[in-house]
Formats: structure tokens, C-alpha cells, sequence
């Protein structure tokens, strides 16, 4: 089995709808999902705060670019659009950890990039992961701690783990 992390955003329509189906479509790879966190978006166009959450997937046979591909099936699905950079987005699903993959490859880096500098990834993963660490940038709690407080105060809790796979549980 491959275990990753990845981290799911919307600002546009139904934000909550569109994670839960994100969520939903992943079914039983999902091993953990977050709360829902509202943050502000980030970069120079006027739009509308994101929802955001962290998943933890595990399946067999999957590997890093696999998860990419899947990632890529989910905005599709969510109808996303890449007008402009840095735009409003019905689904973004990024690929944050593979196992303890690092690669620089252009079209998969893991970790990815800017993780570790990401508020709205490392609360929602500290929150179900507490102990994770991000392969060549060490534990996420560490990360948190050497983050600006403005950063992870502008990162808020909206709910509890409401977009979840129903399992009949």
C-alpha cells in the first residue's frame, strides 16, 4: 500500500459540496480526513475565501504519480479551469507526501514545494497526523511552531469533519 497526504481546497460554488464529493470519489483509499478550515486566498486576484482540508489516502498498488493522476481526475470532475494563475478554483487537490518520497521531477516534486511554508496544509494534517513529518523539512509540529502566528491565525476552523466518507461506521 502507498500512503500519502494531500490537500484539497474550493472558493467557488458549493466549496463544502465539492469536497465532500472529492472526498467521496477517493471512498475507500481515505484513511483520515480533517476538519474544514476557511482561509483567505493567496496572490493578487480579488476572490472569495477557500475551504480546505487534509486527506490521508493509503491503497495498494498506487504510487506518487498515481496519486497525481488521481489528484487531476478530481478537478475534472470538479470542472476546474487554469485561467489565471493564482484564480479561483472549484477544486485544487495537490499531492503533499507520497511515503517518504523525495523527488524532483517536474511534473510530481515531492514533498511538495511550498508545504512546508502552508498554514492551511500542515493545520488541518497536524490535526489528524500530530506526530507526521514533512520528508526533508522534519516534524510539521516544529514547522507550525517556526510559522508567523498571523499565518496560522488567518487559518480557522469551520467545522468538524463533516466532509467525511460515510462508512456505516
Amino acid at each position: 500500500m502507498t500512503r500519502a497526504v494531500l490537500s484539497l481546497g474550493s472558493n467557488l460554488g458549493d466549496r463544502l459540496a465539492r469536497l465532500k464529493a472529492a472526498v467521496d470519489d477517493l471512498g475507500g483509499d481515505v484513511v483520515a480526513v480533517s476538519s474544514v478550515y476557511r482561509t483567505p486566498p493567496w496572490g493578487p486576484i480579488e476572490q472569495d475565501d477557500y475551504l480546505n482540508i487534509v486527506l490521508i489516502v493509503d491503497a495498494p498498488d498506487r504510487d506518487a504519480p498515481d496519486w497525481l493522476t488521481r489528484c487531476q481526475e478530481l478537478e475534472r470532475a470538479a470542472e476546474r479551469v487554469r485561467d489565471i494563475r493564482w484564480g479561483p478554483r472549484t477544486l485544487d487537490a495537490d499531492v503533499v507526501t507520497v511515503g517518504d518520497v523525495v523527488s524532483d521531477d517536474p511534473e510530481l516534486i515531492l514533498p511538495h514545494p511550498r508545504a512546508h511554508e502552508r498554514a492551511f496544509v500542515l493545520v488541518p494534517w497536524s490535526e489528524i497526523e500530530p506526530a507526521a513529518e514533512l520528508p526533508g523539512h522534519g516534524p510539521i509540529a516544529a514547522l507550525l511552531l517556526g510559522m508567523d502566528t498571523s499565518d496560522i491565525v488567518r487559518v480557522g476552523q469551520v467545522g468538524g469533519a463533516d466532509v467525511g466518507v460515510d462508512r456505516g461506521d
